[in-house]
């Protein structure tokens, strides 16, 4: 009896261990959502509520990633603490509640469905996360949110495409800039140390992108002259370099970059009415987004499929040597150098 009495409190002790280890992950998903809520709405462009960048879908999405499923209700509180403050109505906070929950978990569902892998260490991880998790996935947040709002009467009947076309292409961009680079932090956060053999002269060209990347980001987002384009060598630059650990932050101060200057009708974004602002703003920043993130994959694709090549011919190459036993076999170091020639 005291053996299963003692066996019965060392369950109940996990049991609680485990609740509680929950419980925390929930509620560092709905701080983290709602953090990010309030940085976004620093560039809201219509009703003080939506804004060009939503980083919390992005957030949403790589909770469940990493996490499960099991991280949908610290989603939904982290929406309810952003938008019961904000909400015209208490039924139009629950719709959009609703619809940005929804939106991350079909996402998720999708991404799954297809067998998509957070490493995003393939080409088709990339295209999935781009049509199926960031466009088709916020088409629901987008069309409640915005449906909640003309309802309620807090837009015009007529500015609901104007609305529903900032809130999708807001909250795409948060998966397409903040999801990637959740999913990089969380791999380098596993390792808990850096890659083995990483020079310090690698550690300086990481830092020179990143200082460049601003640099020229800010000059061609407060130029009259539109000089947009010179952020593409800095994006292919971080791709081939560093991949998805170098595209995703450069990538993310892009963008927040040229939205700072569409909030302020700066450099080419100005003389333009907001929906041309919000045009040229998210084309922009669509295109660096999928530049960096395709071009990322494709490297990491490309790289794997080499040591996969080179792991064969040295498979190859041992069993020859094993075949022809009187043939004296080269030392290590010629053949790792036939290996490389």
């Amino acid at each position: 009896m005291a053996a299963v009495a003692r066996d019965t409190g060392i369950r109940r002790k996990n049991g609680f261990r485990r609740h509680g280890a929950t419980a925390l992950r929930l509620v560092a998903v709905a701080a983290l959502y709602y953090a990010a809520a309030w940085i976004g709405l620093l560039q809201e462009l219509v009703r003080d509520q939506v804004t060009p960048l939503w980083p919390p879908t992005g957030i949403a999405l790589a909770c469940l990633l990493t996490l499960g499923p099991m991280a949908w209700p610290g989603i939904a509180l982290g929406a309810v603490a952003v938008n019961a403050p904000i909400g015209p109505s208490p039924l139009a906070v629950l719709a959009i509640v609703v619809g940005n929950t929804l939106a991350p978990i079909c996402s998720y569902l999708l991404l799954r469905r297809v067998g998509f892998r957070p490493a995003l260490d393939r080409l088709r991880d990339a295209l999935v996360l781009v049509f199926l998790g960031a466009l088709a996935g916020m088409l629901i947040s987008a069309t409640v949110g915005t449906a909640a709002l003309i309802v309620s009467g807090a837009l015009a009947a007529g500015d609901f495409w104007t609305a529903w076309s900032v809130w999708w292409t807001g909250d795409a961009m948060g998966v397409l800039v903040i999801t990637p680079l959740l999913l990089v932090l969380h791999r380098l956060l596993h390792r808990a140390r850096l890659p083995r053999g990483v020079s310090p002269y690698r550690l300086l060209e990481a830092a020179a992108l990143l200082l460049g990347t601003a640099a020229v980001t800010l000059v061609a987002t407060r130029t009259e002259v539109s000089l947009l384009f010179l952020v593409f060598p800095f994006l292919i630059w971080a791709a081939l370099r560093f991949q998805l650990a170098g595209a995703a932050p450069c990538s993310l101060i892009v963008s927040v970059l040229a939205i700072a200057a569409t909030a302020e009708g700066t450099g080419p974004f100005s003389h333009h009415s907001l929906p041309a602002r919000m045009v040229i703003l998210q084309a922009f920043n669509g295109s660096t987004a999928l530049t960096a993130l395709l071009l990322s994959a494709i490297i990491t694709e490309r790289n794997a499929t080499r040591r996969q090549i080179e792991h064969v011919c040295a498979q190859l190459a041992e069993a020859v040597f094993r075949l022809t036993p009187d043939e004296p076999r080269p030392p290590e170091g010629d053949r790792k150098s036939t290996d490389r020639r």
